[in-house]
């Protein structure tokens, strides 16, 4: 399949998501603005003013209400999306379990923001590391063309009908939201053949014959019923295995829209950037990635065989990537935007440590939390860390296991 001819914008990485949503052909759109989202649905409603897409745009008081509208209108059928962040997406918190548990494909863009308090409107990951459990898909993006090409990809993983899992697409709160980057965008209808129509699975409805599994008159279902402790351990083992498959559907959509745009992450999953004999490594979720390869670069060029995984899902947790990819590696840091109080490092530490465990490598491992609040990560901390792998490669051990980075003691 032949390569589509793209245009080249100049969007940050809020008008990037909204472009993505419009060629998407969506139907329902429910928002309610926060800081440093607001310019995701607020370019939207301009496309909706303008006629430019035929998509139903709903202002509610909360983001609570942005969730429920969205779940509402999912299980009609239709294709839903919003966006939040922060204190938004906690005030959604009780809704997105609503929303997983009902099999809602809704896609829903998360410009990373600190959680209060203090009161903060800047960069780290401590909103959206607070849902990791909530049942929803969730893909880290390193910059505003990751964040286009992921919406899009977004749409056809959460509707495939082997998952019905929502999906939330993150991207770092003005380091990518606020900042104008070049973009590559498709043709309308490339997009609209790419995402196509939602389809509808049947189920077999309380008179036993198949009908659409969405809310309709004419066949009627119930949908998020009162479920006790008779259907309701069977219904979570349910969407445990739908996230098992969606490794696959992810991969399998991830390498479909990599044949018309060139563009790949990785195997969609995770993105080895000069892993095949690297010695030491990082980890690392969102645009600190993009720092981190030039500092990596820089270290080949003084023959240091440095290495960076970057995780582009969280969830789910791609385990085997993960190992496959640091087979070879001997330390590894680990680097945390988030941290989880009294639990001895952050969540991505928690779960490579975990993982790690059981796999037949051992490398040393490191957590750094770092950037908390928008806090930058400039090349001479990331230096710093590989500095230290090189220590712990030599001495064969860790003295401190989780560090904090770029903060003052």
């Amino acid at each position: 399949m032949a390569i589509t001819k793209q245009n080249l914008l100049a969007l940050n990485g809020d008008e990037a998501v909204a472009y993505a949503v419009k060629q998407s052909d969506v139907d329902v759109v429910s928002a309610y603005p926060i800081t440093p989202q607001t310019i995701i649905v607020e370019r939207f409603s301009e496309y909706v003013h303008n006629g430019e897409v035929d998509t139903e745009f709903v202002c509610v008081e909360s983001e609570h209400s942005a969730l429920s509208m969205c779940l509402t209108a999912s299980a009609t059928g239709v294709r839903v999306f919003t966006a939040s962040g922060s204190a938004g997406l906690a005030l959604m918190h009780e809704i997105l379990y609503v929303t997983s548990g009902a099999r809602a494909p809704v896609v829903m863009a998360i410009v990373n923001r600190a959680l209060s308090g203090p009161i903060n409107i800047h960069c780290d990951h401590s909103d959206s590391m607070v849902e990791r459990d909530a049942g929803w898909i969730q893909i880290y993006v390193e910059n505003s063309q990751e964040a286009y090409d992921s919406i899009i990809q977004a749409f056809r993983i959460a509707e495939h009908n082997d998952l019905l899992i929502p999906t939330m697409v993150m991207l770092d709160a003005f380091v990518l939201s606020h900042t104008l980057e070049s973009v590559n965008v498709l043709p309308d209808e490339t997009v609209r053949k790419f995402v196509g129509t939602r389809r509808i699975p049947l189920v077999r409805g309380h008179r036993g014959k198949l009908v659409p599994f969405k809310l309709d008159p004419e066949n009627p279902i119930t949908m998020g019923p009162l479920d006790l402790y008779d259907y309701y351990f069977e219904h979570k083992r349910q969407q445990e295995e739908a996230m098992q498959i969606a490794p696959r559907i992810i991969k399998e959509v991830h390498d479909e829209y990599a044949r018309i745009s060139g563009r790949k992450y990785g195997n969609g999953l995770i993105e080895p950037y000069r892993l095949e004999d690297a010695e030491i490594a990082t980890v690392c979720l969102g645009s600190t990635a993009g720092t981190t390869k030039t500092v990596v670069d820089q270290l080949r060029t003084k023959g240091i065989k440095a290495g960076l995984l970057r995780l582009r899902t969280y969830r789910p947790y791609p385990v085997q990537d993960i190992v496959n990819a640091l087979e070879n590696v001997e330390a590894v840091a680990v680097m945390d935007r988030s941290h989880s109080f009294g639990a001895h490092g952050g969540p991505v530490f928690h779960e490579m440590r975990h993982i790690l465990y059981e796999a037949s490598i051992h490398p040393q491992i490191v957590d750094y939390i770092y950037g908390l609040g928008g806090r930058d990560m400039p090349q001479t901390l990331i230096h710093e860390i590989y500095r230290d792998l090189q220590k712990i490669v030599k001495t064969k051990r860790v003295e401190k296991p989780i560090q904090f980075i770029g903060v003052r003691e």
